[in-house]
């Protein structure tokens, strides 16, 4: 995953922010708990969402405390209690990372060193999660076809990613894993997909590294260019996946409160992409 996946800070609500937050340190501290301190550097916004959305489709109650950690030794912070969810979407943020910094290796030849780093924490992580581990494997691998071939179609190329996220929920929570969920989250995956891809068209495109959207427009040369000449294809694009992932919203069976996801996916998601499009490069997407 790559932290795409916000809130819509400005129109939260208090209990909202304190819950997000909660999430966030508690998906922290379980990054810790389950594959070392050195992991925690790798937690993204993306993992602190499927936490807070699989808890509360699954029914999980999350029990917040104050705490100190590391980074806040003096004032104590709202924390989630450990579960066994929290440290199952742990290991799979250390997975996603770890494939995704793989897929850096592969691409430009870079970030060997880092890979390194973390991979005690993916062995970790690999040994206690066979399975999610197996569902990034394949789909990576079919990703990795489509950039071989130098594919174009937005919808085949980001359909894997968008397989990868539908898969990962069945595994997590198997038993709350309908029809409309498994959607939901096939819909979020692509979008993941393709706004990292809007958002590094100008890098990919300098490096020469795979981009389905520098494929599909080869005659732009950077993103400035795209979204003016191209600006309508693009909004279409990605207002197709948001309206379709914002209905979905509304379909869900939540056994909480969901304000929170609402909106991350009504308001978070169209947020990021309304500044993407507007060439605001994407920052501090995580810790990492």
């Amino acid at each position: 995953m790559f932290g795409y996946v916000k809130t819509d800070l400005p129109n939260m609500y208090i209990k909202d922010t304190i819950l997000y937050k909660a999430m966030y340190c508690g998906l922290c501290k379980g990054l810790g708990r389950t594959c070392g301190q050195k992991s925690r550097l790798l937690l993204n916004y993306d993992l602190t969402f499927l936490s807070a959305f699989l808890h509360n489709v699954s029914g999980l109650d999350v029990d917040i405390k104050k705490e100190h950690c590391a980074i806040h030794r003096i004032r104590k912070r709202p924390v989630a209690a450990p579960d066994a969810l929290t440290d199952r979407i742990a290991r799979l943020n250390v997975i996603l990372a770890y494939y995704k910094l793989s897929d850096d290796v592969m691409d430009v030849g870079k970030g060997r060193l880092k890979r390194a780093f973390f991979s005690k924490a993916y062995s970790r992580a690999k040994d206690a999660e066979p399975s999610l581990d197996r569902i990034v494997k394949e789909r990576y691998a079919e990703l990795l076809e489509y950039e071989k071939s130098g594919a174009d179609s937005v919808d085949a190329v980001s359909d894997p990613f968008g397989k990868m996220m539908s898969e990962i929920v069945a595994e997590l929570v198997p038993e709350h894993a309908d029809e409309t969920v498994l959607s939901l989250s096939y819909n979020l995956g692509k979008w993941i997909y393709l706004i990292d891809a809007l958002d590094d068209f100008d890098k990919d495109k300098a490096e020469g590294t795979f981009n389905v959207l520098v494929n599909g427009y080869r005659d732009i040369k950077d993103k400035k260019q795209l979204i003016s000449e191209k600006g309508a294809e693009i909004a279409s694009l990605f207002g197709g996946i948001l309206v379709e992932t914002g209905a979905l919203a509304d379909k869900i069976n939540y056994k909480f409160n969901h304000d929170l996801t609402d909106n991350i996916l009504k308001r978070g998601l169209m947020a990021q992409t309304k500044s993407i499009m507007e060439n605001k490069k994407c920052r501090n997407t995580s810790k990492f």
